[in-house]
Order: C-alpha cells, then structure tokens, then sequence
C-alpha cells in the first residue's frame, strides 16, 4: 500500500467515527462509581492499546482503570485454563458486578475476547467492544456500544482503535473539567 493512500484511509476511517457513540462510551464511564473501574483486554496491538488507555484513564481522567498484560498472568491463566479463557477467567477474578469491560479484537473472532464477551454478558456487566476487518465478525454485536472499523488494513484498524479510544479519554477529561 502505498503511504499516501495509507494516510487517506486512516484519515477516512477517523471521520467516519461514531460521535454519538464516543458519548455514550464516555458517559458509562463517569457514571462508575468511586469502587468501580474499567478494564480493558486485547491481544497483539490491542492489547498494547489496553496499556495505553488504562494508564490515560487512570493518570490523565482519574478513572480506575486496569488490563491485562501481565505476562506471569497471561502465561500462567493460558496454561491452566487454555489460551481461549485466559481472559474470561481473568474477569472472573478481577472484575465486579459494575466495573465496565472494553474488549478489542481487530478481526472481532479471537476466541479469547469472544469467550470473555460471553462472560461479560452473562454477569451483566458494561460492555463496549472494538472490532474491524469483516462486518460479519461475531464480536461486532455483542456489546453495550460497539465501534467497527470498515477496513481490511489491520494497521487502519488498530490505528482507529486507538483513536477512539483516546477520543474517549480526552472526551472523559474535558467532561470532568
């Protein structure tokens, strides 16, 4: 792909960002009570989008906020629960009744983030998912407020992820002020 048709579809894909549901994303999240948190999971760059984005909140927004990138807990929960339940049994341990989950998954069918999804829906949990590459893809449904990146380019989607994501933050941050 040449660069500047690279640029032009991440600058598409940003404009064509659902506003309504930055808004709604951002008000789930101030209304966690001072006990409750976010917690974010992905895997790859989603995953690195999960560190940046529990650290915006919880420095920059003052919102609790953690993930799941801790290798002893990603290693050890995969070898004794297998790798599709490592997060769902991560929020089985972490996670309470009204603390908000934001699961990412750029093609929308990791096994893993669909069995925690699963989880989360079943607890009646807050659930905002992130998801692109095929409209078809299981994830792309099953939350709360769901954000889909209409591209092929997991580079566009991941780069549109962490977009929103941040928009969110900043969206959070200014509605404080």
């Amino acid at each position: 792909m040449k660069i500047d048709k690279y640029f032009k579809e991440i600058t598409k894909k940003n404009l064509e960002i659902n506003l309504s549901n930055i808004q709604k994303a951002t008000n789930l999240i101030l209304k966690l009570k001072k006990k409750n948190k976010v917690i974010l999971a992905g895997n790859g760059a989603s995953s690195s989008i999960s560190s940046h984005i529990s650290i915006d909140l919880t420095k920059a927004a003052n919102i609790r906020a953690i993930n799941f990138n801790e290798a002893n807990l990603l290693t050890c929960f995969s070898n004794d629960f297998g790798y599709e339940n490592w997060i769902k049994k991560s929020l089985e341990y972490y996670a309470f009744e009204e603390d908000l989950i934001i699961l990412i998954s750029s093609s929308g069918k990791s096994k893993n983030i669909i069995n925690a999804a699963k989880f989360v829906k079943k607890n009646g949990m807050q659930l905002i998912t992130l998801s692109g590459l095929n409209s078809k893809n299981p994830l792309k449904k099953m939350g709360d407020i769901n954000f889909f990146v209409d591209s092929k380019n997991y580079n566009v989607v991941e780069n549109t992820h962490l977009t929103i994501m941040l928009s969110i933050v900043e969206n959070v941050i200014s509605s404080k002020n």
